[in-house]
């Protein structure tokens, strides 16, 4: 029997992804300095420093990381991405893994998604109203839904939890088409983009066009030519959810106007659009600032906020973002923080950080 040898390397990968799974981390970075290299953990919404290492054993580190992925590990001048899945601590865990180049050399950042740790679909969103209304509008047969949020906003894992939803609850065909692929469902068809291969997110729509999909999930509308197919598929007669960045959720109409979609095929397909924030909670043990050692401390210990854009208002804004004169009443983001402090809920320095007042730029 022949005994794997496991190298110094190694260890330290495994010992970092496990500490960081431990903490309930959601993403970790490796960042190259001059002198030597420092390793930080995001717990909640900071940055904490966990570690620091030689100069050396981070180029080694990160070389580790990117062979495990299938990554280029000669190419160091110009950013990549790939993903791992593997055992951490007893779970399977999937890893994001996206390499920058800097002045100091090379910088990897990791992020952690947990594939046992879906989130019940009543606690969705921080209030109950609105996870009825997210799940009501997964009802309708063809038209197109916009996630929309920053980076780390909780877009995709709002997605995986309406598809998981809708596909036992209204039994229909639900394919994605992601970049890559974050969590593995036994319950929807999954899709990777490969553009080494030729699939696209282009040519990966047209593809799934084919195969007789209810609900089509992509990933991100990134560029025009996948905002158009994404509107044909729409106005054929398909489901299509997706996610794009933008700062609230009137800016996906605008956006996607920019993408050369003609104000009538937006009309005639979008259903609804979606701003999300992920709010850290008040907790019952501590007063002010969470301390990390505190027995709440962790990812459950935030919830998402959204803003609906759908119905009368989302027609108001799409005549103004033609240019004729409407007026719009709807919670914004805004709003619904405001909402969650008055409850309680809500730690009063979210508003600063998630709300940004017009009055005020």
């Amino acid at each position: 029997m022949v005994v794997p040898i496991v190298s110094d390397i190694e260890i330290l990968a495994d010992r970092i992804i496990s500490d960081a799974a431990r903490n309930q981390a959601t993403d970790i970075h490796i960042i190259p300095r001059k002198n030597d290299t420092l390793i930080q953990f995001r717990l909640t919404n900071r940055l904490i420093p966990r570690l620091t290492l030689p100069k050396d054993e981070c180029d080694r580190l990160i070389s580790h990381f990117k062979f495990k992925a299938n990554m280029d590990i000669g190419e160091r001048r110009r950013p990549q991405s790939g993903a791992i899945f593997c055992e951490v601590n007893g779970e399977l865990m999937g890893l994001r893994l996206s390499t920058l180049p800097s002045n100091n050399r090379e910088s990897l950042v990791l992020r952690l998604l947990p594939q046992q740790n879906q989130i019940p679909f009543h606690q969705l969103s921080l209030f109950p109203s609105m996870t009825r209304k997210l799940l009501a509008l997964l009802k309708h047969a063809h038209g197109l839904i916009i996630f929309t949020g920053p980076t780390g906003s909780g877009k995709t894992t709002t997605l995986y939890s309406l598809i998981n939803e809708t596909a036992h609850l209204f039994q229909r065909n639900v394919i994605t088409l992601e970049d890559p692929i974050e969590k593995n469902y036994d319950s929807v068809l999954q899709v990777q983009v490969n553009e080494k291969a030729g699939v696209t997110y282009a040519a990966g729509l047209k593809a799934i066009l084919r195969h007789d999909p209810d609900i089509i999930m992509v990933g991100e509308i990134r560029d025009a030519e996948t905002a158009r197919i994404a509107v044909r598929a729409a106005l054929t007669g398909h489901l299509v959810l997706s996610t794009m960045h933008t700062r609230d959720a009137k800016g996906a109409v605008f956006r996607l106007h920019e993408f050369g979609v003609n104000w009538l095929e937006v009309e005639q397909t979008l259903i609804a659009v979606t701003a999300q924030r992920l709010v850290e909670l008040t907790c019952p043990f501590c007063e002010g600032e969470c301390s990390p050692y505190c027995y709440s401390y962790g990812r459950w210990k935030r919830a998402s906020v959204f803003e609906l854009l759908s119905g009368r208002n989302l027609s108001a804004v799409m005549k103004s973002a033609k240019g004729e004169k409407t007026e719009t009443r709807y919670r914004t983001l805004k709003d619904m923080v405001k909402k969650g402090i008055v409850l309680g809920y809500i730690q009063e320095s979210e508003y600063n950080r998630l709300v940004y007042d017009d009055e005020q730029t």
